[in-house]
């Protein structure tokens, strides 16, 4: 069997007068993420982990912020994209960690509607997702509630 593990980051703008989506959900805020897609940032982190896993580049080449198919596009379908694209190497979704860095709002109430999204869209068991999160103790942009991040590992099998 042939395992491999990639790393996934990524980071958006908080701004008024968007939906905040995380998880394939979406959460009630003053402020959402800014972005060309719905600017998930535990999506995005995760897509990258797992075509870095697959030795696949990232999601910015995949599909790029310039392209108007992905204008305002809904992170689950990159998601479905990303795993229906590394399935065409023979790789299938082994797990998921991934931790949220946010002030506000509190992502621990969401995490198990985000588990059943995200298992869902990916076709797998929730138990095969962890989703944790943080804050960074009012420290950076994230403590200064300028933005949200995220980083997310995968493991994928053939």
């Amino acid at each position: 069997m042939d395992i491999r593990v990639g790393l996934g980051y990524d980071v958006h703008r908080l701004v008024e007068g968007r939906e905040l989506w995380l998880g394939g959900i979406k959460i009630g805020h003053t402020m959402g993420l800014l972005g060309h897609s719905d600017a998930d940032v535990l999506i995005h982190a995760i897509c990258d982990a797992l075509l870095g896993a697959a030795n696949m580049r990232d999601i910015g080449y995949h599909f790029p912020d310039t392209s108007a198919d992905t204008l305002n596009v809904d992170s689950k379908i990159l998601l479905r994209k990303t795993v229906e694209l590394i399935a065409t190497k023979g790789y299938r979704v082994g797990n998921i960690d991934a931790t949220v860095c946010a002030e506000r709002p509190k992502i621990n109430p969401h995490v198990p509607a985000m588990k059943a999204c995200l298992a869902e869209v990916i076709g797998t068991d929730e138990d095969n997702i962890s989703i944790k999160a943080t804050t960074t103790e009012r420290l950076g942009f994230t403590g200064r509630e300028e933005g949200i991040s995220a980083y997310a590992v995968a493991l994928v099998a053939r």
